[in-house]
């Protein structure tokens, strides 16, 4: 049960306090509105303030929001199944039973529960943010930690002004960070640790980017370059499996014998599933990828183990591929991401191959993903062309 009722101010008997009384199963707790009146205005039976002035109309419109927001902390309280007193409506309703949380125990146990969860790759994105996240509160807010329910939209604002403040990086960069911070304030927005997302408004703005990937003549080049240094040789043969498999790097790296089946062709087939998505994969061996394999088959790292090639660490991997490009002279900032991108554009589709089939062989979901992969280059362009030409 919820009144209120006026307490005199001993030093001026004509004014009064506003205070409401909160009764649970008999007992009772009083709470102030914090709010004066003249005591000759207060109408006891009906809890309101005589008249229609304006003061008269605040007060009485404070009266029934106050009384709605105990009546709604009692509710929440009975739909959570707790003990209800007096005392922990009056707390719930004053914000005071909750356990505040902070940004570091957000990091904390977003690292924690989602170990097991995200992939490795993932979660190493995620470390680099919460460092950024970190920083951004030592030296632009000179704090350690912050509580989430104090973290608005000019804290979401000055966390990217700070990343675009960083040489390191770029436009797409930022934005990649503060995908992840408005994931994470999503997950705190769930778990109910705060009540508002204030990171829902801010919109992400990544500029497009043309993926490299090689020619059918810079592929050429590679292949038919020679090295003096077999770790060249072994890091350029593995960028050209990846180029006629469409494999990323990481499964690359955990590619074993075992995926190497006989497929309904009665040809050797790659069966694996993507690490990232989980997807299975189903690859027709091309002869290029074929030879590759047979190559490695007795190569130290690989004969006496189950992993089919001698993968170079990711560091060392686009390190060398720097060093090969620069050797064939090809004017490219290539990552072993561009094998993939080559294989989707240079590999199959400018040869002919339905897009459907390689959105397959990537292991892509949607055909929507397939697509931005699935660059329509010159040559192509030139035969479409010359075919339109002989109908015209």
């Amino acid at each position: 049960m919820i009144s209120f009722f006026i307490r005199k101010k001993k030093n001026k008997p004509e004014e009064a306090l506003l205070y409401a009384r909160i009764s649970v199963n008999g007992i009772y707790i009083e709470m102030s509105l914090k709010r004066s009146l003249e005591v000759s205005r207060w109408n006891q039976s009906a809890c309101k303030l005589n008249g229609s002035s304006m003061e008269s109309q605040q007060l009485n419109k404070k009266i029934d929001e106050t009384k709605a927001l105990l009546y709604k902390a009692y509710d929440s309280l009975q739909k959570e199944d707790q003990v209800i007193t007096a005392s922990a409506v009056k707390s719930r309703y004053l914000g005071i039973d909750k356990k505040h949380y902070t940004l570091t125990q957000l990091l904390d146990y977003h690292s924690t529960k989602m170990k097991g969860v995200l992939k490795y790759g993932t979660l190493k994105n995620y470390t680099t943010t919460e460092t950024y996240l970190k920083n951004y509160l030592k030296e632009k807010r000179t704090i350690s930690d912050i509580y989430l329910k104090q973290i608005d939209y000019q804290f979401t604002l000055g966390f990217e002004r700070f990343l675009r403040d960083l040489p390191s990086l770029s436009n797409n960069g930022v934005m990649k960070h503060m995908e992840r911070f408005k994931k994470l304030m999503h997950l705190s927005e769930d778990l109910d640790w705060i009540e508002k997302n204030p990171t829902k408004r801010f919109k992400l703005r990544f500029h497009h980017v043309d993926m490299v990937y090689l020619s059918k003549a810079e592929l050429q080049k590679i292949k038919e370059k020679k090295f003096k240094r077999s770790t060249l040789s072994i890091n350029r043969d593995i960028f050209v499996f990846c180029c006629y498999t469409g494999l990323p790097y990481g499964d690359v790296l955990e590619l074993k014998k075992k995926h190497i089946q006989i497929g309904i062709d009665g040809k050797k087939w790659i069966y694996t599933r993507r690490m990232k998505t989980n997807t299975l994969l189903r690859i027709p061996l091309l002869e290029e990828a074929e030879r590759i394999l047979e190559k490695y088959k007795e190569h130290p790292r690989v004969s006496n183990s189950d992993i089919l090639l001698p993968v170079y660490s990711n560091q060392k991997t686009n390190q060398y591929l720097r060093e090969i490009t620069k050797a064939v002279k090809i004017n490219k900032e290539l990552s072993f991401h561009a094998a993939r991108h080559t294989f989707a554009t240079t590999v199959t589709l400018a040869n002919g191959v339905p897009i459907e089939t390689v959105s397959k062989l990537l292991g892509h979901t949607k055909l929507s993903t397939t697509q931005i992969y699935a660059r329509v280059i010159d040559s192509k362009i030139s035969n479409d062309m010359d075919k339109l030409r002989g109908k015209l």
